[in-house]
């Protein structure tokens, strides 16, 4: 629910920062299906069958950042996408480093309105001296905010990375500001000034 909101919050920013909502047509993500595929075993984990071999589940866990990590590594020649992979990156160290679970942070799931869980898996959850624990969830949006929730640096460093990838690719100010000129060879005329 929080990714859904933030995805349909950056769309809304594009045509307000005077981008084309119909340019990320021509935005040809590929591989996305392993993104989907990721995302569908998350749900499994912890929505449909949080019980279980908890080994599994990390391992399981783990094996969906490498499934969504192989579609942004194959995306990497669209502008921006390097952002979301290091977001991702961040992420990824702090599973690592906690055993395939994302620490979270008691205030922030407190915050949030979330309980800690116990006996059964949670891709986010406390996790007792964590290491790199800065990395985790250690953020909130409050309870009674939609899609209240906690959420890392890495996930915040990914939202970043969408949002300029989504404007660099449909011609809005914020995209275009990022652009670099290209040189002009020599004895070619200058572009008109719009």
């Amino acid at each position: 629910m929080t990714l859904a909101l933030a995805f349909l919050l950056l769309l809304v920013t594009v045509p307000l920062a005077g981008g084309r909502l119909s340019s990320l047509e021509e935005l040809r993500l590929r591989w996305v299906w392993l993104v989907v595929l990721a995302f569908a075993i998350q749900v499994v984990l912890v929505t449909v069958a949080p019980e279980g071999d908890e080994t599994l589940h990390r391992m399981a866990h783990l094996a969906t950042y490498a499934l969504a990590g192989v579609c942004i590594l194959r995306n990497l020649d669209l502008r921006f996408m390097w952002v979301v992979a290091v977001g991702g990156a961040l992420n990824l160290i702090a599973i690592v480093a906690n055993g395939g679970v994302m620490p979270a942070a008691r205030g922030a799931l407190s915050a949030a309105g979330l309980d800690v869980k116990t006996g059964s898996f949670a891709n986010s959850d406390l996790v007792e001296n964590a290491h790199v624990g800065f990395l985790g969830d250690v953020f909130a949006i409050p309870a009674g905010w939609p899609g209240a929730n906690v959420f890392s640096v890495g996930d915040a460093v990914m939202v970043l990375g969408a949002f300029l990838v989504l404007h660099a690719a449909a011609g809005s100010r914020l995209g275009a500001a990022t652009r670099t000129a290209r040189p002009r060879a020599q004895g070619s005329p200058a572009a008109p000034r719009r």
